[in-house]
């Protein structure tokens, strides 16, 4: 459950009308998913959650790239095709429906098409590590979005989340802190220095 405070900003957000743009940004295992579906829930069937996760690269390019170790970093993503994504959702065009891909954390890989938005949705929840990035093209993303929501929490709280997720995946407790440790927390240093840019601070209760 979120806060009144939040519900109402939201709701001021969507009072002016026409479709709108929300992202929902964070370091990871810091709650964005979550944060997404409780705003999705609280809006109804006018609304649609597009990850920025649906972007990551496919395993086999990540390999041929020599970045496979590093998933999950500022260049494991298609940042142009996701900078593309929003602009054509920006522009929402009578009875045209925009497909845009997931993420499956049980495969490890993103499925094109997965996510249909309707031209008539009202608002757009965009969540993803990098929306607040100020460099190469995800420097295109914050200005096409109206808010972006930073995810704040504990980070002792969001680590554990972080290794719990990895051995739900698969792996071992050693495999997973290694990962949190070498991989997941360059990014999130990285993420966190781009807090400032963000329209409001969200806050778990």
């Amino acid at each position: 459950m979120i806060s009144a405070v939040y519900r109402d900003r939201l709701d001021a957000l969507l009072a002016g009308g026409g479709r709108k743009m929300l992202g929902i940004a964070g370091a990871p295992g810091s709650g964005k998913s979550t944060l997404a579906q409780a705003l999705l829930e609280h809006v109804g069937e006018h609304a649609v959650i597009v990850p920025m996760d649906g972007f990551h690269l496919a395993n086999a390019e990540l390999a041929r790239l020599g970045r496979a170790s590093r998933k999950g970093a500022e260049d494991t993503f298609d940042s142009a095709g996701y900078v593309h994504l929003l602009e054509r959702l920006k522009r929402r065009r009578d009875g045209e429906t925009v497909y845009a891909p997931a993420f499956h954390r049980d495969i490890e890989e993103a499925v094109a098409g997965a996510i249909p938005v309707s031209s008539g949705t009202q608002l757009i929840i965009t969540e993803g590590n990098y929306l607040l990035l100020d460099r190469g093209h995800w420097s295109r993303v914050q200005p096409l979005l109206d808010e972006v929501w930073y995810v704040d929490v504990d980070h002792d709280l969001r680590r554990e989340r972080l290794i719990a997720r990895h051995q739900q995946y698969g792996r071992e407790r050693a495999q997973a802190e290694a990962w949190v440790r070498d991989s997941d927390e360059p990014n999130a240093e990285l993420i966190e220095s781009t807090r400032s840019r963000a329209h409001l601070i969200f806050r778990w209760e």
